[in-house]
Parts: C-alpha cells; sequence; structure tokens
C-alpha cells in the first residue's frame, strides 16, 4: 500500500467513526435574489463516504464551494476536525487537509503524467522549487508520485504527455493530483461525468480502494448506482436545503426523497441491485449517464 494510504488509515482510524470530522452548519449563499443554499447543514463522519445528491439547481455546485473555500457563505459556520474554517480561505483549507478534486485541479498537459504528480506532491510543501531541474532531481518527489500513479491505476501512462490521455484517464489523474496534497477530507465533485460505463466502473473501483482505506470521502454524484454502490450516508439536497440524510437504502426508501427528486432513479437503482443478483457481469454491462449542472 503506497504510504500516502497508510498515513490517511492512521488519521482516519484514530477518531471515533461517529464523530463528524466536517460540520456544516446552516450555510447561506445568496446571489442577488437568488438564494442558492438556504442554511444548509450535514456531518461527515471521519473514514465514511458521505454523498451528496439533489436535482439540478438544487446548489449542490453552490455548498461545495462554500465547503472548499471557493465562495464565502453570506451566513452560517463551516467547521473542520473541530476548528472554525468558515474564514480560511481555499489554500489554508488544503493545508489543513479540505482537499477538492475534478473542478479546481489543473493538469498541465505538455508535461508528462508522472511530472504532473511530481509538481503536486512538491506543492505541498512549504518552499517549492523555482525552477523544473531542481524538482526533477527530487527523488523523494518522484517515489511519492509513482506511488500515486500506482494507486489510480496510471502507472503504465507515466511517460505518456498527459494531453493525450483520453477523459477518463485524465480524471484518474486529477485524482492523483488531489491524492498528493495528502487530504483528510477529499471533495469530489461528479467524478463519473462524462464517462462511458467502463471508464465509470473502473472511476468506482478506484474509490472503492479509498474507501476501503478509510479515507473519509464526500461525493457529489447523480449516478444513482455509483452513489448507492459507494456511500455509508447520503444527503438530499432540495432548493437549497439538506432534506435528508441516511444509509441509501433509507434514502432510496424515504418518500419525501422520492417525491423531490428520486423518483425513477430509485427504481432504477432498485433493478439495477437485482439485475446484478441475476447478471455476474454486473454493473460494468451498464450506463447512467451523468446530467449537467448542480
Amino acid at each position: 500500500m503506497p504510504e500516502v494510504l497508510h498515513d490517511l488509515s492512521r488519521a482516519a482510524s484514530s477518531r471515533l467513526p461517529e464523530l463528524a470530522l466536517l460540520q456544516v452548519h446552516r450555510l447561506v449563499k445568496r446571489f442577488g435574489a437568488l438564494t442558492a443554499t438556504d442554511e444548509a447543514s450535514l456531518e461527515v463522519r471521519a473514514g465514511e463516504t458521505h454523498a451528496l445528491i439533489g436535482p439540478n439547481g438544487a446548489g449542490k455546485t453552490t455548498l461545495i464551494h462554500q465547503i472548499s473555500g471557493a465562495l464565502a457563505p453570506d451566513g452560517g459556520g463551516l467547521f473542520f476536525d473541530g476548528e472554525d474554517v468558515t474564514a480560511l480561505s481555499m489554500p489554508q483549507r488544503v493545508r489543513g487537509g479540505l482537499v477538492r478534486s475534478f473542478q479546481i485541479t489543473s493538469i498541465y498537459r505538455r508535461f508528462t503524467v508522472l511530472d504532473n504528480v511530481v509538481l503536486a506532491v512538491l506543492a505541498r510543501r512549504p518552499a517549492a522549487p523555482s525552477w523544473w531541474r531542481p524538482a526533477r532531481a527530487d527523488e523523494a518527489a518522484y517515489a511519492d508520485a509513482e506511488a500515486m500513479l500506482a494507486l489510480v491505476g496510471l502507472t503504465a501512462m507515466a511517460d505518456r504527455v498527459a494531453g493525450a490521455l483520453a477523459h477518463g484517464e485524465q480524471r484518474q489523474l486529477e485524482l492523483a493530483l488531489a491524492l498528493a496534497a495528502r487530504p483528510r477530507l477529499l471533495l469530489l465533485d461528479e467524478p463519473m461525468a462524462g464517462m462511458g460505463p467502463d471508464e465509470s466502473a473502473r472511476m468506482v473501483e478506484l474509490l472503492s480502494a479509498l474507501k476501503a482505506q478509510r479515507l473519509t470521502l464526500l461525493l457529489v454524484e447523480h449516478d444513482m448506482d455509483a452513489v448507492f454502490r459507494l456511500a455509508d450516508r447520503v444527503s438530499v439536497l432540495v432548493s437549497g436545503r439538506v432534506i435528508a440524510t441516511g444509509t441509501p437504502d433509507e434514502i432510496r426508501n424515504d418518500a419525501a426523497v422520492r417525491q423531490a427528486y428520486l423518483g425513477d432513479e430509485a427504481e432504477a437503482a432498485d433493478r439495477g441491485d437485482a439485475m446484478d443478483v441475476a447478471d455476474p457481469a454486473g454493473p460494468s454491462a451498464r450506463s447512467h449517464p451523468a446530467k449537467e449542472g448542480a
């Protein structure tokens, strides 16, 4: 197991499972007359995979922006590991272990896959090198980067130019870049967006591996099959408010959630579970196209 996951696993196991690592308390964000988040509250427990779902326009992206530090709230508070981080900047939150992937990471398309991850490894250090040549001489950084690529299944692509990667492979690289920051909580914003069934199945495998190591994950995703397979708990955001939180089974069977959001998608996920029993090929043979918007 790469050393990064040893560290993450130790950090997660040092806390009681029921203890909240992230507390979102009545966050409000207004854009003129529009209230995007309306006293939204949720808790993410240490070591769990927590999914945030909701219809388009529910405010999911705005809430993730507030959690990551990209947007300042107009009201409410945010607490990470018991500390008030509401006023902290995004870089300050990243240094504390609150890291977001897939919509804030930048891939240097002309650099190799390995060099991209090396830069991400070096960026977490107090003083990054001023020139590229010293960075290339840092054997420890390269060893760390190679471990990240092994973790996300990109070892064979290490010397390939990043711009030549397929969409799903670029998503795997973005995940490696986020892991290079050694997150204590990783925010995943629609990791399966734009992927075909094979790429989505591969991403679910990668996230399942992180889940098995008890890295705390907060996942925003429209693919209900992936959500119900990965999440320990699910929160449902509708019109800027969290209307329900529970296990996947509790959310699937919640009448208010079905009426407000899930409907046919919950039934489709139920049918998918039944198909898995009868079909050894499992979910990789089926596709759930991602929806756009928040």
